[in-house]
């Protein structure tokens, strides 16, 4: 245990001191050119309207609408005073929802900030949130920590089923892609009814499949489909279904992101070692890459076809919460990396492998520089010291 006078450091080990003071550091550097906000990020979202924008969720409360190349806040959505853990936007009106500790399920006007209806029914946090248009009517799906899953119709607030199958607290939804109700010319009553399924993770460490049932709002409206999938050793934090071939990826609290084959009923066909606690998983959109980030801080880019590491993205100083890809300002360009964290920021990085070396040359330089200023200010103590034999030439005239 280190001794201090200062009152801030009273009680800390000297492991973290350590590590604040290593935070305090790494929180100077600018890569990826990090828009500050006031609290923890929690989650984020992308803004379907344009390309440039995301939403993310803050554990002060507020949720916003950020502008990626300007760094503009340009709505702010206030109400909740505890943390939003979840973002969702309405597919049919211009609606946006945030999931709250506080039990609850928040709604805005998107243009107006104005709130709208409040969901209540979960009896602890709010971790997930997703919508779905089906004939007639737009879901609302939320997961919480009291372990259920609950559907509420998205315009009235009407909850209208709730699901018990999960043994531990719900972090995750999504929606197959390849059964996702449509909203063209094509959509019918029994496309629907056929076709819609709704995966959900959980703390248990299961993945559960329910067919979701359109003509039936009320107590049938999900029914499950065996058996639970269990790739992970433990708690699943997220989903994500790629495009174009509607396989499965994961991110999970053992360490690792995983790729689950829907062509081998979802049995892992890539797993990727990320380490300690993985928080968040994307995949560009013609299925070459895998982002992946956590607890460790770092943004890591995989290839899918070798699963090999092709880059890391350095600059977040605390834990990475939440990861989407989006193009540039034309949403015909290159793709970029948006990531935020409990570091407060929102960063953004090209996925390009090019950029990516030189990035990875850029701290390998950074890291060097650092290491010779260390062994400097060693050399500089050192000449201040005695050496052995002065050391015993002293002792030897004290004696005397």
């Amino acid at each position: 245990m280190s001794q201090t006078s200062d009152p801030d450091r009273f009680f800390q080990t000297t492991d973290s001191i350590a590590e604040t003071a290593r935070k305090a550091k790494k929180s100077t550097n600018k890569h990826g050119s990090p828009i500050p906000l006031p609290s923890k990020i929690l989650a984020i979202i992308p803004d379907p309207a344009a390309s440039n924008r995301v939403y993310v969720a803050e554990a002060a409360g507020t949720a916003r609408r950020v502008e990626l190349d300007t760094g503009h806040k340009t709505h702010i959505f206030r109400g909740p005073t505890t943390p939003l853990t979840s973002l969702a936007i309405s597919l049919v009106h211009p609606t946006l929802y945030a999931g709250s500790w506080d039990k609850t399920i928040w709604s805005w006007n998107i243009p107006t900030r104005t709130p709208g209806i409040r969901f209540r029914g979960h009896s602890d946090f709010v971790k997930c949130l997703l919508t779905l248009a089906l004939p007639g009517i737009e879901l609302l799906i939320s997961g919480s920590s009291d372990t259920t899953i609950i559907f509420w119709n998205a315009t009235t607030g009407e909850k209208l089923q709730t699901l018990k199958d999960h043994s531990m607290g719900v972090l995750a939804l999504a929606i197959d892609p390849l059964g996702e109700y449509s909203t063209g010319d094509d959509s019918t009553e029994e496309a629907a009814t056929n076709n819609c399924v709704l995966f959900s993770a959980s703390s248990d460490r299961t993945i559960l499949r329910w067919r979701i049932n359109p003509l039936s709002l009320r107590s049938s409206l999900a029914t499950l489909l065996p058996p639970p999938l269990t790739p992970h050793e433990t708690s699943i934090y997220a989903l994500h279904f790629s495009s174009p071939s509607a396989d499965l990826y994961t991110a999970s609290a053992d360490g690792a992101a995983m790729l689950l084959s829907r062509e081998h009923d979802w049995t892992p066909d890539t797993t990727l070692q990320h380490g300690n606690y993985v928080r968040a998983v994307a995949v560009s959109a013609n299925e070459k890459y895998i982002v992946t980030a956590g607890r460790s801080e770092d943004v890591k880019v995989w290839d899918v076809a070798s699963g090999k590491l092709v880059g890391v993205w350095w600059g977040h100083w605390d834990e990475v919460m939440g990861l989407v890809i989006v193009r540039d300002q034309a949403g015909k360009g290159a793709e970029r990396i948006v990531s935020v964290g409990i570091d407060a920021t929102i960063r953004v990085w090209p996925l390009d492998e090019m950029e990516m070396q030189k990035a990875r040359l850029e701290r390998e330089r950074e890291e060097q520089s650092i290491d010779e200023e260390e062994v400097e200010v060693s050399g500089k103590e050192a000449e201040g010291s005695l050496t052995v034999e002065e050391e015993a030439e002293l002792a030897e005239l004290m004696d005397d």
